[in-house]
Order: structure tokens, then sequence, then C-alpha cells
């Protein structure tokens, strides 16, 4: 019985593409490992990017850094 928890960032990722993923997990624990799709937990985590960090600083900050290097 798998189980795979996936964490991402809470910005965006769509109802759809969320269920893609799990399809997606799903169908390679089955076609890799041989184990049953009816079994098999996938749980997405959303994350606010205030509790995210990177090398000591918040995606949030990261994010901003980079937006604001990119407009100047």
């Amino acid at each position: 019985m798998p189980f795979v928890n996936i964490r991402i960032t809470k910005e965006g990722a769509t109802a759809d593409q969320k269920q893609l993923l799990i399809a997606g997990v799903t169908d390679l624990l089955a076609n890799v490992l041989g184990k049953n799709p009816k079994t098999t937990f996938v749980i997405i985590d959303e994350v606010d990017t205030d509790n995210w960090g990177i090398g000591g600083d918040p995606v949030t900050l990261l994010r901003k850094d980079k937006q604001h290097s990119q407009d100047s």
C-alpha cells in the first residue's frame, strides 16, 4: 500500500493539475513497481511560501528578490 506525499508551494496549481499529478504518480507506481492503483495513496500538501525556506530565506522573499532583479 504505497503512500506518496507531495509538497508544493501554495500558489496556483489548479485542481486539474493536481488531479493529473495524482493520476501520474499512481500510474508511475503501478508501471515501475507493480503497485495496485486501488491501494495507492497520494496526498498533495500546499505550503504557503512564507512557510517554505530555501538557503535560510522564505520563498516569498526569494521570489520578490528574483522579480526585482528581472524588473531591473
